[in-house]
C-alpha cells in the first residue's frame, strides 16, 4: 500500500501514530513493510491457505464474536442432506461435472430453498463440444465458457435463494453452516500454513492473536488487500475467505472493520460501477443473455430475489432503460428491453484476443488500456492485434500497443513482418484528467467531482467528447434506416449540451442523467426509483449524487466542519453512507454493540436510525420489525436483517449459489506451481478457465524446467504500463530500468550477479532484466524444501524513455471462472545468468525449455 497507493498509506501510518498495529502480509519486504509493525512473508498463490488457518484458529478456539455470527450471518442455516464437502469427494463439492468442468450447485441450497437461475438463464449449460476444443489447439482460439455458477450473472447481491433458510440458533446441527465451516477449515492448522506458505508456526499464532485480540464486541480489525489478490484463479475465494474471517470476528459494517480493495486507478471501482465489463450493467445490474423471446419480467423474475433490495431490480431495470431511451421506452413495448444486447458466451478480454487469431474480432477499441504490455501474455495480444484489419488506440501518447506492427518484440524476432500486418491503426490523442471535467469514483465508493484545470492541448479530447460525437455522427448515418437493428441507435437518448470550440459535452448533464430524474426533477435517493417508467436513472447506486440539482460530487466541507465520517467531502455511494451494512453496528436491539465503537442505533424518541453516518437500512424500521408472509423487496427483511442486499439479510459465510468454484473457500495451487497440494488429490481450481493454444503453453505442475515461483507488482514511480511515466525523464531516472528482484542465496545457486543481466524464460517467453540481489525476496521452507521467488515490477516496455522487456510477456492466459480475470501474480519460471538471445535465437530458446519440460504440442 506503500509502494502503491502512497496517499491513502498516510492514514494507515496515521492510525500506527495512535497505537494500531499494522501487519503486513507479502511475498516481497516492501515499503509497506518497512514502516508496518511486522512482516510475514508467504509463498505467492498461498493466500487461502493462510486465511483458512486464521478462520480454523477462530473456530477451534471459541474465538468468534457469537452474539453476532448467530444474529446477522447464516452460520446457523441447515443445509441439503446431499452437500457434499471438499472434505468428503477429495477436494471437489457435490455437483461437479469433470467433462464439462463445471458445478451444479442444486445441493449447496440451504434446505428447502431452491437457488434462482441467473438472469436470462433457464436451461442448462452445455459443454463445448469437442470439435471446438481441437479447434481451440490448432487455432490458438478460447473455448468459449459459460457457466451456470457464474457469479457475475446474479448482480452484486449474489444469486437469489427462494426462501429464507431454516436456523438452528444454538449452532449445533451438523448440517449448519457453522458446523460445516467447522468441518472444512480443519485441516488447515498453524503446521499445515507453514507447510503451504512458507509461514513459520510462531508467526502465524502472533498473526492470529493479533486478530483475534483486536476483533470483538470493543475493538475491529480491518484488512487491506491489493489488486493482486484479485489476479489469481482462486481470487474470488481469496477474498471470500477474509469475508468469513471479517464476518465471523463482528468486522463488518463496524467502524474500524471492512476489507478495503485498493483499486489500481483513481477510478478502477467507476469503471465497474458503470461498467466497461461486458457482462454487467450499470449499478451491477446482470446482462441478459441471449435467449429467444426473453421479456423484463423473465429476466427480473429469473435474477431479482423476492427479499431485500434487489426485490426491487424492476425499478432499477426500468429506470435504466428509460434513461437509455427516454420516451420511446414505455410500458406497451416492455420499455425497450428488446433494444438491450445479448451475451452468446465469454465476451471477456482474453476470450476476445482468441477471436482476433481466430479472424473473428476484426476492429478493437483501445481506450486507456496497453495490453502489449499491461495484459498477461503479451505475445498473445501482439499476434491478435495483428490479424485485425483496424485498431483504434486512444492515449495520451503512442504505446507500445500503438506500435506493435512496427517494433514490436516480434519484429525482431521475425515471427511477425511489418509489411505482412494488414491491421490499420488510428491514433487518436487523449486528454488527461487535468483537461476535463468528471468523476473518480474511489476505493471508498467515493464520488470526487475534478474541474478541468486548462483545455487539451492541439487534437487531444476526452473520452466524453469522443463517445458523444462518435455516438453523434454514427446517429446521423442511421437517421434515415428502415433495418430494425438500427432502432435503439436511433431511439437512444444523446441528446448533451456542448459547450467551447470543440463542442465539449457537459459532464454536469451527464451525472444528473446517471443520477436520474422523475416527475417532480432530480431524484434524492434509490427508494424513489419506479417500475412503471416514471423515473428514469442511468445507475441506480448512484441516485442521489445530483439530488436537488446540486453536484454533491463536488461537496468539499473542511473537515474542522463536520463529524469524523466526514459526510460533506464529496459524496458515496449508495446514499452517501460511508460504511456499507452499517446496521450491523448495532446489537439486534438496536444498541451500539459498545460505546467505543457507536456507529448506526436505533433512536425509540424518534422513532429512527440514527448516529454518525446515514443508516443503511430501511430508516423507520424498528428493530422488532417481523415482517408479514407476503411481504416483498426490503419489507420482508426483519428489523434484525442487516445484509440488505441479500435476499436472507444475513452475511454469507457460506455461499448457497452465485459462485462458479464453490460454496467455501478451498486451497488450490496455482495452476503453475512447484509444489503438489497437500490437502486433497485435486490440485487446482477444477472450474479455472483454460484457454490454451500454440502461443499460451501452459506449464506442468512441478516441472524442474521452471522450478521457480515469479511475481509481479507495481513501482510508486511508475503507472501501470508505464504509458503516463516512462516518457517522463523525472520518473524515468527514479526508476530507468527493469529489473528483477531475487535472494542472496538464489543469486549464488544461479550464479546471478547484482547489478548483471539475468534472462527470466517461462513456455510463453523469454525476457531479461537487470539484477538486484536483495534481502528483501527471502527464501521460504515449503512441502519440505527451500522455494525461492523471483519478483518483476511489469511497467517496462520498448517505448518511452526508459525501456525494457515485459514482465507479463511470461505470463500465460489462465482465468478465476468467476471474474475472468488472470492469474499474473504466482506462476513459475526459470532464472539463468546472461541477456536473453536476440532475433529468431529467442523463439528458439522458448522452445528448447518447451521441450525439456515436455510440453505437449511444443515445436520439435
Amino acid at each position: 500500500m506503500a509502494e502503491c497507493h502512497p496517499v491513502g498509506f498516510q492514514w494507515v501510518m496515521e492510525a500506527k501514530n495512535r497505537g494500531a498495529k499494522i501487519i503486513h502480509v507479502d511475498p516481497r519486504f516492501t515499503r509497506t513493510s518497512a514502516l508496518a509493525d511486522s512482516h510475514v512473508a508467504l509463498r505467492a498463490g498461498s493466500d487461502i491457505a493462510f486465511l483458512g488457518g486464521l478462520v480454523n484458529h477462530v473456530l477451534q478456539n471459541g474465538l468468534d464474536f457469537r452474539e453476532y455470527v448467530v444474529a446477522y450471518t447464516n452460520a446457523g442455516a441447515i443445509l441439503r442432506e446431499d452437500f457434499a464437502d471438499t472434505e468428503d469427494l477429495d477436494g471437489l463439492f457435490s455437483g461437479y461435472d469433470s467433462e464439462g468442468r463445471q458445478y451444479d450447485v442444486a445441493s449447496w441450497s440451504y434446505e428447502g430453498a431452491e437457488v434462482a437461475p441467473a438472469a436470462g438463464k433457464r436451461e442448462h449449460w452445455i459443454p463445448a463440444e469437442e470439435e471446438m476444443a481441437r479447434d481451440n489447439e490448432q487455432q490458438g482460439g478460447g473455448e468459449q465458457h459459460e457457466e451456470t455458477a457464474h457469479g457475475d450473472s446474479y448482480g452484486s447481491g449474489g444469486a437469489s435463494v427462494g426462501a429464507k433458510p431454516r436456523i438452528d440458533p444454538t449452532l449445533e446441527h451438523p448440517r449448519c453452516v457453522y458446523q460445516v465451516l467447522k468441518r472444512h477449515f480443519a485441516r488447515y492448522t498453524p503446521e499445515l500454513v507453514a507447510d503451504v506458505c512458507g509461514v513459520p508456526v510462531e508467526q502465524f499464532l502472533e498473526v492470529a492473536e493479533a486478530v483475534t485480540a483486536n476483533s470483538g464486541r470493543e475493538r475491529t480489525t480491518a484488512w487491506v488487500y491489493s489488486v493482486g489478490w484479485t489476479q489469481h484463479t482462486v481470487g474470488v475465494q481469496y477474498i471470500r475467505t477474509a469475508s468469513i474471517l471479517q464476518t465471523l470476528l463482528g468486522n463488518i459494517g463496524r467502524p474500524g472493520g471492512g476489507i478495503l480493495a485498493l483499486r489500481g486507478h483513481a477510478s478502477i471501482q467507476g469503471s465497474t460501477d458503470i461498467p466497461t465489463l461486458f457482462n454487467i450493467l450499470p449499478g451491477y445490474i446482470p446482462m441478459p443473455h441471449a435467449k429467444e423471446n426473453l421479456d423484463l419480467d423473465t429476466f427480473v423474475g429469473a435474477d431479482a430475489g423476492k427479499t431485500g433490495f434487489w426485490g426491487n431490480m424492476r425499478s432499477y431495470v426500468v429506470s435504466l432503460l428509460k434513461a437509455y431511451w427516454g420516451e420511446h421506452a414505455t410500458a406497451d413495448n416492455d420499455f425497450r428491453f428488446d433494444h438491450l444486447p445479448r451475451l452468446t458466451g465469454d465476451h471477456g478480454t482474453y476470450q476476445t484476443v482468441y477471436n482476433q487469431l481466430k479472424g473473428e474480432c476484426r476492429g478493437y477499441f483501445l481506450v486507456g488500456e496497453n495490453p502489449a504490455v499491461g495484459s498477461a501474455n503479451g505475445k498473445l495480444q501482439r499476434l491478435g492485434m495483428a490479424n485485425l484489419d483496424w485498431l483504434v488506440v486512444r492515449d495520451l501518447q503512442l504505446i507500445e500497443s500503438a506500435t506493435f506492427w512496427k517494433d514490436g518484440p516480434e519484429i525482431e524476432t521475425g515471427e511477425l513482418r511489418t509489411e505482412e500486418i494488414g491491421t490499420e491503426v488510428f491514433f487518436l490523442p487523449a486528454a488527461s484528467h487535468t483537461e476535463k471535467d468528471g468523476t473518480f469514483t474511489n476505493t471508498q465508493r467515493l464520488l470526487q467531482w475534478h474541474h478541468k484545470a486548462v483545455e487539451p492541448s492541439g487534437d487531444a479530447r476526452s473520452e466524453l467528447w469522443f463517445y458523444y460525437h462518435l455516438g453523434r455522427i454514427i446517429r446521423e448515418k442511421l437517421r434515415t434506416s428502415t433495418d430494425p437493428r438500427d432502432l435503439p441507435v436511433q431511439e437512444l437518448t444523446w441528446s448533451y449540451p456542448t459547450e467551447g470550440e470543440i463542442a465539449e459535452p457537459s459532464a454536469e448533464s451527464v451525472l444528473a442523467e446517471i443520477n436520474g430524474s422523475g416527475p417532480d426533477g432530480p431524484l434524492s435517493g434509490y427508494p424513489q426509483l419506479k417500475d412503471d417508467g416514471s423515473t428514469s436513472c442511468g445507475c441506480w447506486i448512484y441516485c442521489g449524487v445530483y439530488a436537488d440539482g446540486h453536484n454533491h460530487a463536488a461537496n468539499r466541507q473542511p473537515g474542522s466542519e463536520q463529524s469524523w465520517v466526514a459526510p460533506g467531502w464529496a459524496w458515496a455511494w449508495p446514499d452517501n453512507r460511508r460504511i456499507l451494512y452499517n446496521r450491523a453496528s448495532a446489537d439486534p436491539d438496536g444498541n451500539p454493540w459498545s460505546e467505543r465503537k457507536r456507529y448506526v442505533w436505533w433512536d425509540a424518541e424518534q422513532g429512527k436510525w440514527t448516529g454518525e453516518d446515514v443508516a443503511d437500512f430501511e430508516p423507520t424500521k424498528p428493530p422488532d420489525y417481523e415482517p408479514p408472509e407476503d411481504a416483498k423487496a426490503q419489507h420482508a427483511l426483519a428489523g434484525t436483517e442487516p445484509f440488505i442486499m441479500q435476499t436472507d439479510g444475513r452475511a454469507w459465510l457460506f455461499a448457497p449459489a452465485g459462485l462458479a468454484d464453490g460454496p467455501l473457500p478451498t486451497h488450490y495451487e496455482p495452476f503453475e506451481s512447484p509444489f503438489d497440494n497437500p490437502l486433497y488429490s485435486q490440485q487446482e481450481n477444477p472450474t479455472r478457465l483454460v484457454y490454451g493454444g500454440q502461443h499460451n503453453r501452459y506449464h506442468p505442475a512441478g516441472s524442474d524446467v521452471y522450478p521457480y515461483v515469479f511475481t509481479t507488482y507495481r513501482l510508486t514511480e511508475h503507472h501501470t504500463a508505464g504509458a503516463m511515466s516512462r516518457s517522463l525523464p523525472y520518473l524515468s531516472e527514479l526508476q530507468p530500468e527493469f529489473f528483477c528482484e531475487i535472494s542472496p542465496e538464489l543469486a549464488a545457486e544461479r550464479g546471478l550477479e547484482h547489478l548483471g543481466w539475468a534472462t527470466i524464460v517461462s513456455a510463453r517467453a523469454a525476457i531479461e532484466a537487470r539484477v538486484m540481489v536483495t534481502e528483501r525476496m527471502k527464501p521460504l521452507r515449503v512441502r519440505g524444501r527451500v522455494v525461492h521467488q523471483v519478483g518483476l515490477p511489469y511497467h517496462w516496455g520498448q517505448n518511452g524513455l526508459s525501456t525494457g522487456d515485459s514482465a507479463n510477456d511470461l505470463l500465460s492466459v489462465v482465468l478465476d471462472p468467476n471474474v475472468h480475470i488472470q492469474e499474473a501474480k504466482a506462476a513459475t519460471c526459470d532464472i539463468r545468468p546472461g541477456r536473453r538471445p536476440r532475433g529468431p535465437a529467442l523463439p528458439e530458446l522458448v522452445d528448447e525449455y518447451q521441450r525439456r519440460a515436455g510440453i505437449e504440442g511444443s515445436d520439435s
